[in-house]
């Protein structure tokens, strides 16, 4: 049977599932840098100096101010639906006892995101960020390296997050799934 000429091939998309078995049989690399977005493979942006370092101090400012109200998860993967697993920068996850060993996190785990944009930025702002509101994500951070800017997004809906803001000047922000959580950020970019 033929098609007709008007009809495009379609794409086959990746599950977590496929995408777990292509890391265990050797067809992706264990140190390959890529996330599962939406069905397809995508390479990550390698991770210059002032990402990673802008990485580090988060890491320390969040495990500071979080203490035992959330576990602080860097680099690692988070599973949004059966397509996606995108690997944030960093990220606040609800505490659990396990920290994550028996499984990846899931969406409905996360309280915060926080995602470091070297040459990235572009593919955050117009992917990712609308990704993570789909999957009702409660807050994500996008740091701007290049600009030294910080953009909060919150209150997400299908189509995206309804607010964001960039603040003039970094100081204390608070999350919005911990109000008890103050986080000093004013020295973020020093």
């Amino acid at each position: 049977m033929s098609r007709p000429a008007q009809e495009l091939p379609q794409k086959h998309r990746l599950t977590v599932n496929d995408y777990h078995r292509m890391g265990e049989t050797g067809i992706l690399p264990e140190d390959a840098r890529v996330e599962l977005i939406e069905g397809e493979v995508i390479d990550m942006a390698p991770i210059g100096s002032h990402h990673a370092g802008i990485v580090k101090r988060l890491t320390r400012l969040l495990v500071q101010a979080v203490g035992a109200s959330a576990i602080v998860s860097v680099q690692d993967p988070v599973i949004l639906d059966g397509h996606s697993e995108p690997q944030p920068d960093v990220a606040l996850l609800r505490p659990r006892n396990d920290f994550y060993t028996l499984a990846h996190p899931k969406a409905n785990e996360v309280l915060l995101l926080i995602e470091v944009a070297e040459s990235s930025l572009r593919y955050d702002e117009s992917i990712k960020i609308p990704l993570y509101a789909r999957h009702g994500i409660p807050e994500v951070w996008l740091i701007d390296v290049e600009q030294r800017r910080l953009t909060r997004f919150f209150n997400p809906r299908e189509k995206g997050y309804v607010n964001d803001e960039s603040p003039d000047a970094l100081s204390v922000l608070t999350p919005v799934a911990l109000p008890d959580v103050d986080i000093d950020l004013s020295r973020l970019f020093d």
